[in-house]
């Protein structure tokens, strides 16, 4: 086993970054008529060893929470980071938020005042197995308690000997939601995704028996991408061929966008992340 602390992950991550940072800056603002969207992906991440051993230690399957949502998402979600037996999980998830990536992904995307998230609201890790999808969808807006936008995503993918006929492929849609751009989820695949009121992003379904295994966070910052203020909860849509489902999902998103503005309801502490730094009672 690999006992890789936060510090040494970070300081690996930082390198990679900063290495390929004119490259990742042409790509992350580079013209893609198949999504408007800006992201950019950098293979490698980690030496190989480090990341097996991230995905060695992933829980086991009884150990996680099964998400099934009609219309939405199928999928195996994790919350208590503490009481993993290797740290080395949760010290990757605190790696990505450490203060030198942060700096690097902002010298990349040049979008400054990044703000990491000790909660790890709506983030952390997840599994997909056969059958596992997550359709077309934006992120909620804000944090918790609504008080940031969220300006990136961070996936990280480290699931080995994964194909993209495997399923489980990441995928950016234009502003209309029709045609998707399907992104490979890579073994040591690092994406870094812009979250903003047209970010429709999803995951095809997967097709083997594959444990596609995903370290997630956010970044955010105290101003909106916007030149105004705006408010939307995470929002889906069925795919293009779908045509009832997505009637249905405009009606969801249109409804719940209404409650929360009106109720100030969310389901804040329960997507956040227990790890070390935040276990609730």
């Amino acid at each position: 086993m690999c006992e890789v602390d936060t510090e040494i992950l970070s300081k690996i991550i930082t390198k990679k970054l900063e290495s390929n940072c004119d490259q990742l800056t042409s790509q992350f603002f580079s013209i893609n008529s198949n999504t408007s969207t800006k992201f950019f992906i950098l293979d490698d991440l980690l030496p190989n060893k480090i990341t097996l051993d991230i995905y060695k230690h992933f829980p086991n399957i009884e150990n996680y929470d099964f998400v099934a949502q009609f219309n939405k998402q199928k999928k195996f979600t994790f919350t208590n980071l503490a009481a993993l037996e290797s740290p080395i999980v949760e010290n990757i998830i605190n790696a990505l938020q450490m203060e030198n990536v942060i700096k690097a992904v902002e010298r990349i995307t040049k979008i400054q005042h990044l703000e990491s998230d000790e909660s790890l609201y709506a983030g952390g890790i997840s599994r997909m197995d056969l059958g596992h999808f997550l359709n077309p969808h934006i992120d909620n807006s804000h944090n918790s308690n609504r008080k940031k936008y969220r300006r990136l995503n961070i996936l990280y993918y480290v699931t080995p000997e994964t194909y993209e006929s495997d399923g489980g492929n990441f995928e950016l849609w234009d502003k209309k939601v029709k045609k998707p751009f399907k992104i490979p989820s890579k073994f040591n695949r690092l994406i870094v995704m812009e979250t903003t009121k047209y970010s429709w992003h999803s995951v095809d379904p997967v097709f083997s028996n594959i444990k596609r295994c995903c370290v997630s966070s956010y970044l955010y910052t105290q101003k909106s991408s916007e030149k105004y203020e705006y408010y939307h909860v995470t929002s889906f849509l069925s795919r293009p061929d779908e045509k009832l489902k997505r009637a249905y999902g405009v009606m969801d998103n249109l409804l719940r966008n209404i409650f929360v503005k009106i109720t100030g309801f969310s389901r804040g502490k329960k997507l956040m992340r227990i790890t070390k730094k935040n276990s609730f009672d």
